[in-house]
């Protein structure tokens, strides 16, 4: 028998698997598994497995059950199909936090029953669910990862990681969870929270600007819902870094608008007043330069592309409010045709305390977008830029994964260098 440390890994015997949780009686802890796909996430909700949802993939994964102190699952690797790449399990508990869990373990079982590894998993922190290990795929066989890697936001962490919509919340007269959404806005500000401790970022305050692009060939999305349900999942970014959970908001086509402050009791209406497409078409009034402002209802309003507008008129604003720094959510769908003057800017605002992380929506050319990793003459690398093909599909995982991936890396360069 093995005996496993965080991070290290044994080959798996041949045939059906046995994963053991085990620990000392006094606390009510429930293991679970999760198949994990090759973009590190499921691919639909029926991939958790948990006392409730007890089996995946025709039973190759199967929650046993289990005693007082012992619960196991079994994992039939033999039977995963190609899209399965690691069955990760983990542990969760009804109250308290494994600080208090005594004699926990993971212990890996052959088709005979023998043990043949076990992770003695010692922790002192306040986490309330564990990745304890994996059964992943190596070359053309599987192999045992001890993880213990944990969480203090519940089954939040688990949504964080690996895209599992789940219900926190206990469901009246005792009867048993269910694998199910909660309510979408206090799970995504979860997502974001876990996302954020992850990376060292944890009770970070920040502003948050977000930037809609409504340049003609947008058109669609808006029609569509697209960018409504975009601000429904931009929103809660803000209500978690924000210091009093407001979104600044900007649209840009030929001239730019700064649109009214978004907070969540607002969410609805905020979207139904300035994101939805109305009959008729109406300039939006402009400021002297050129500027435009928005009307109290917005109309159909497309143009062009001049992101170098908004991008000075966003740098002015905060200019004018000194304060915590800003996380600036520029979405484009493309058609970027002033890469010099981008550049310039960008270039210039590096010494100032915003990030620009911009989002491609679809599959067009993004011009300078796609070079900030390389944009030389900055003090700081100040931008970030993805493409999603299509937003509707990415999970909140996955966007708030990407969304927040280079924000705490300039975070501490730019306290680093005293630009904060």
């Amino acid at each position: 028998m093995t005996e496993l440390l965080p991070g290290a890994n044994v080959p798996a015997p041949p045939g059906p698997l046995t994963l053991v949780v085990r620990w000392s009686c006094g606390s009510v802890l429930d293991a679970s598994a999760v198949l994990v796909g090759a973009s590190g996430k499921v691919r639909t909700d029926a991939d958790l497995v948990f006392y409730n949802q007890p089996e995946a993939e025709g039973g190759a994964v199967r929650h046993q059950g289990g005693a007082p102190g012992r619960q196991s699952l079994l994992v039939q690797p033999e039977r995963l199909p190609a899209g399965v790449q690691r069955v990760v399990i983990a542990a969760t508990l009804d109250d308290g936090s494994f600080a208090d869990v005594r004699d926990l373990a993971l212990e890996l079982h052959d088709a005979g029953g023998a043990v043949t590894a076990v992770f003695p998993v010692r922790r002192a922190a306040q986490e309330t669910l564990l990745l304890l290990g994996e059964v992943y795929r190596r070359q053309d066989g599987w192999r045992l990862r001890a993880l213990g890697q944990g969480y203090d936001t519940g089954l939040a962490g688990l949504a964080a990681d690996f895209g599992v919509a789940v219900d926190e919340e206990p469901p009246p007269n005792g009867a048993a969870p269910q694998a199910a959404p909660t309510d979408p806005v206090s799970l995504r500000k979860e997502i974001v929270r876990v996302n954020l401790a992850k990376r060292g970022a944890a009770g970070v305050r920040a502003r948050v600007a977000l930037v809609l692009d409504r340049s003609g060939s947008m058109r669609p999305l808006y029609n569509g819902g697209t960018v409504g349900r975009l601000v429904e999942r931009m929103a809660p970014v803000a209500a978690v870094m924000d210091d009093d959970g407001s979104l600044d908001a900007w649209i840009f086509a030929d001239h730019c608008a700064r649109l009214p402050t978004l907070t969540i009791p607002q969410l609805a209406e905020w979207i139904e007043r300035n994101v939805y497409i109305r009959s008729g078409h109406r300039q939006l009034p402009e400021l002297p330069g050129g500027r435009s402002r928005v009307p109290d209802h917005l109309v159909d309003v497309f143009g062009g592309n001049n992101e170098p507008e908004v991008i000075r008129d966003i740098l002015a604003y905060y200019a004018e409010r000194p304060g915590d720094p800003v996380l600036v959510l520029f979405f484009s769908d493309g058609g970027i045709n002033r890469s010099k003057q981008i550049q310039e800017l960008l270039t210039q605002a590096a010494a100032k305390p915003l990030f620009w992380q911009f989002i491609g929506l679809g599959k067009s050319e993004y011009g300078i977008l796609e070079r900030f990793d390389t944009l030389p003459g900055r003090v700081v690398d100040n931008a970030g830029f993805f493409q999603v093909d299509d937003f509707d599909r990415i999970t909140d995982a996955e966007l708030y994964d990407r969304l927040l991936g280079e924000f705490p890396q300039w975070l501490t360069e730019a306290r680093r260098l005293g630009i904060l």
